[in-house]
């Protein structure tokens, strides 16, 4: 194989994969310099990775009650992704919504205990994504996972990092155009540009809000949360527009 090749799209194809999703993918044991942020022009290949396992399991006909499906489902959508962006959202929630300052904001971003921002902000988000599995179609989830993750470069290359030496930060100026590209198959499902719209507006929203309460930048953290709100704001869109 040729070592262009490696460089350029194999190892950052599956560190996009390996950093985003729990399969068993081949790891990357070394990180070079760049490959984060070319890693996140691949970024929807993870959300075909997830959303094609979360397609399957809502397509199965389980013979149990619809809510019980939706918590399996959602619980192996929370494992496909080894909790990233959830963790990401209830970070987020803790710091945005304090009453202080923004540095201090920042503080409780690098702070791994969860308060009771991030507690009722992820109990909640839990709630309304059970619900919405309850009666999503398996395209629903698959397009929510793939929009999410393609849109994300939009907030990740419009706002500045919080930390400039964080991942966050090193994953920015991705090939938004190879994105698009990954993605565009999702366009044919059914809502396809229903989805992709709601996904950008809610990422878009979540990053400004976020860069608002912490002097100007987003992290990796406020990624998590695009990405989770993003998943969230095209299930109930496609549900909307039926």
């Amino acid at each position: 194989m040729p070592s262009g090749f490696r460089t350029s799209v194999l190892r950052p194809a599956l560190l996009a994969l390996t950093f985003l999703t729990t399969f068993p993918f081949p790891p990357i044991m070394e990180i070079r310099d760049g490959e984060f942020a070319r890693a996140s022009g691949f970024y929807p290949l993870a959300g075909w990775a997830v959303g094609g396992l979360v397609a399957a399991l809502l397509w199965l006909p389980l013979p149990i009650p619809a809510g019980v499906k939706a918590a399996l489902v959602l619980a192996a959508w929370l494992a496909a992704t080894g909790l990233l962006h959830f963790d990401g959202l209830v970070d987020s929630a803790d710091a945005v919504f304090a009453m202080k300052s923004p540095e201090k904001r920042l503080e409780i971003l690098r702070d791994v205990h969860v308060g009771a921002f991030g507690l009722a902000t992820g109990g909640l988000t839990l709630l309304v994504w059970w619900s919405l599995l309850a009666s999503a179609r398996p395209t629903d989830a698959l397009l929510a996972a793939v929009a999410a993750r393609t849109v994300l470069l939009a907030p990740m290359n419009a706002f500045p990092a919080a930390r400039v030496e964080s991942i966050g930060a090193r994953s920015r100026e991705g090939n938004w155009m190879l994105a698009v590209l990954l993605a565009a198959p999702a366009l044919l499902l059914p809502g396809g540009p229903l989805a992709f719209v709601a996904a950008l507006l809610a990422a878009l929203l979540v990053a400004r809000f976020c860069a608002s309460r912490l002097g100007g930048g987003i992290n990796g953290d406020v990624y998590g949360a695009c990405v989770t709100v993003a998943e969230l704001s095209v299930l109930l869109a496609l549900q909307w527009g039926r």
